[in-house]
């Protein structure tokens, strides 16, 4: 704050940054919100044989938001796993990702960073049908990848470090760069693994589907947790994103409430000059002291004007004027002390 109690620039910039930061976190908690309170209403529905008869009766042969849980099965062909042997899975997904260091100019130090820089996923057809066997009753699982969670398994992970030359490592120190290898893994959907699927049910003809969802706040999901601990899980995110909104609402309206505190202050000060100086102006004399009302230092004390010029005896006192003396009644005494003045020395002011 400068001295005429403005809002310096760097308040203003504090004040904008922490209510865009505000605006957002709370734009991302409304929408984790709505996310957790559908999925908090979604239908739960048992794998079961009733359920073509639960989806023939529901309007349009459509249950808009529905959870249902199961096993894995393929329907025709499986995937085999690269690197481990009696692997099998619907889904798979290969990575490769990329370790180094990346030296940071603003605080000369080495930092950490990763980057993928291969990854592919293949997917076959799979239904979700009971965990009971003999159930004649399955699920077609539709657009699997588009899915939220992807309830996948780490079945490989290897790490194969580098191993630079002297001739790189110097390239690497005048780069900036510092490999340190690569991370190669290996994630499987495998068959007969437990699934919670959430989304839109439709009765087909005679087959199930099971595909992403079209109502807004509601998102696909094909989780390896129960339906209880996922919704748990997006609870506790929505409860984090409210306490950082909170916190960064708060900022912001603390620095608002200092700025309009001191705008205030100011407004106050340029209020109250012009009566102060009205005061000021009609009442001089309440600025000054009372020895200063007296008149000035060496002034007599009759006539409080002119200076004081005659010494009286035989008392001593100095303490009036020539003229004052001369107006003095007969017999002349001194103002002070009463005793008669004998004689008067003049007193002269250089």
């Amino acid at each position: 704050m400068d001295s005429g109690g403005r809002p310096s620039l760097g308040q203003f910039i504090l004040l904008g940054t922490s209510s865009v930061v505000t605006a957002f976190l709370y734009s991302v908690y409304r929408q984790k919100a709505q996310v957790a309170q559908e999925l908090k209403g979604a239908k739960r529905i048992h794998l079961g044989e009733d359920l073509k008869s639960i989806l023939s009766e529901a309007p349009g042969k459509c249950v808009p938001y529905a959870v249902i849980e199961g096993a894995v099965r393929s329907v025709k062909e499986t995937l085999n796993s690269q690197f481990v042997e009696n692997c099998k899975g619907v889904i798979q997904r290969l990575t490769l990702q990329e370790h180094k260091m990346v030296w940071n100019r603003t605080t000369h130090l080495w930092n950490d960073c990763s980057k993928i820089i291969h990854q592919r996923t293949n997917t076959v057809p799979f239904d979700l049908v009971p965990h009971e066997d003999g159930a004649g009753v399955a699920v077609r699982v539709l657009k699997p990848l588009d899915a939220a969670d992807l309830g996948l398994e780490t079945v490989y992970e290897k790490f194969h470090p580098s191993t630079p030359s002297f001739t790189d490592v110097l390239g690497h120190y005048l780069s900036g760069e510092r490999p340190k290898g690569i991370q190669e893994t290996e994630e499987m959907l495998k068959v007969g693994a437990p699934l919670t699927g959430v989304g839109e049910l439709v009765l087909d003809h005679s087959c199930v589907r099971l595909q992403p969802p079209k109502g807004p706040g509601m998102q696909y999901y094909l989780s390896s947790q129960d339906f209880d601990s996922l919704l748990q899980r997006q609870e506790s995110s929505v409860r984090l994103w409210k306490v950082l909104a909170l916190v960064f609402g708060f900022a912001a309206c603390a620095t608002l409430f200092f700025l309009l505190w001191k705008q205030y202050l100011r407004r106050r000060r340029e209020w109250r000059r012009p009566e102060e100086e009205f005061r000021e102006r009609a009442y001089p004399e309440e600025d000054h002291p009372e020895e200063d009302r007296a008149g000035p230092k060496g002034a007599c004390v009759v006539c409080l004007s002119n200076f004081r010029s005659c010494v009286f005896l035989e008392c001593g006192h100095v303490c009036a004027c020539t003229e004052c003396y001369r107006a003095l009644p007969e017999p002349r005494r001194c103002p002070i002390c009463r005793q008669e003045i004998s004689r008067v020395v003049r007193l002269y002011n250089s």
